[in-house]
């Protein structure tokens, strides 16, 4: 088969590659859609794979094309999106169901061979039957829908507070549905480019925030009426934002670090004070899973997708190249700002 191959850092080369096998128990996907996660750039640019050479991706769409014996949960012509963790089922973790917390885990697009191809395969119970009335790019956002969900359970989340979203990225915009869905008083997602604060009022955000304003702490207090969010997501990794949380959070607020920092992150100890005086709980969110594997993230994403409540808008997409091109799209990485949203690998034929 072709597939985008990485053969070393900054070399990405469409390539001929082993087509995998189908084995007892596992599916075989013709990939459509991939998306390139932000967890990928590092792969790809800053020595980041685990070895090469080595096909990445793990946000993906397509249809299955071939089942291994034993399969009996999705069949030849299904379309599916597919769950990139592969955990031990065995550890402590696994077995209470803590699926993202295994050590001793494998996960498609990074440690075993990802949609960056032609082909995937992957165990039955990873791939997410969903109805294919879905377009395959929407599809390939399962992913970084079902992190953004597993990001308000870890915060034991309830609807009838003001919410705040810190980073109008596509887990950012995720987040703010889906505390609209599950019932939020008001969703306020905060930003610093005002394309995606348009794009987040167009996906259902009762109000937006550009943080690179002076007064935009006046502004957001003021959505908040005057006493702070009950509810605080986290989802850009970024420094600012994440100080930020800790102004931004009410008395007995819960907040919720979803975004991975790149870089060291320190509190004055009038910020960190906040924790305190406000008594507000903290929490961190890793990936997306719960029992039953793959998990209620992944279930509820595909009935809100179908039903429409779960928004999709091609403005999610930065921009979509053919598997071909990967080396192209991940060029765009290197100039700082340019890439504002998805970018959208798509196979040929």
């Amino acid at each position: 088969m072709k597939a985008a191959v990485l053969y070393g850092n900054e070399d990405i080369r469409y390539d001929d590659f082993k087509t995998p096998e189908v084995k007892p128990g596992t599916v075989k996907v013709r990939v459509r859609a991939t998306g390139i996660c932000g967890s990928d750039i590092p792969r790809v640019l800053h020595n980041g794979a685990h070895f090469y050479p080595v096909v990445l991706g793990h946000e993906f769409s397509g249809d299955v094309v071939e089942v291994g014996e034993g399969v009996t949960k999705v069949k030849v012509g299904d379309t599916v999106s597919g769950a990139p963790l592969l955990p031990c089922l065995a550890c402590d973790d696994c077995q209470n169901g803590n699926y993202s917390l295994c050590k001793h885990y494998s996960f498609i697009g990074s440690r075993e061979q990802g949609s960056f191809a032609e082909y995937v395969v992957m165990p039955e119970r990873n791939a997410i039957p969903y109805d294919s009335s879905i377009p395959y790019e929407q599809a390939a956002m399962f992913e970084p829908s079902t992190v953004a969900l597993h990001g308000l359970f870890c915060n034991d989340y309830q609807g009838g507070e003001t919410v705040a979203v810190l980073g109008g990225g596509t887990i950012g915009l995720f987040t703010a549905q889906w505390a609209r869905i599950f019932g939020a008083k008001r969703v306020v997602v905060f930003d610093i480019v005002d394309s995606r604060l348009e794009l987040a009022k167009k996906l259902g955000a009762d109000e937006v925030v550009n943080t690179a304003q002076p007064d935009f702490m006046e502004r957001a207090m003021e959505l908040a009426d005057g006493k702070g969010y009950g509810y605080v997501f986290e989802t850009a990794g970024n420094t600012a934002t994440m100080q930020m949380a800790f102004d931004l959070a009410a008395n007995k607020a819960k907040v919720c670090f979803i975004g991975t920092p790149h870089l060291d992150l320190t509190f004055t100890p009038k910020q960190w004070e906040n924790m305190n005086r406000k008594e507000f709980k903290l929490t961190g969110s890793w990936m997306s899973y719960s029992a039953p594997f793959p998990g209620k993230e992944w279930d509820l994403t595909a009935h809100y997708f179908a039903t429409g409540q779960l928004r999709f808008d091609p403005a999610l997409i930065y921009k979509t190249f053919p598997l071909s091109k990967a080396d192209e799209a991940f060029a765009l990485y290197k100039i700082p700002g340019e890439v504002k949203g998805k970018i959208m690998l798509v196979n040929e034929k």
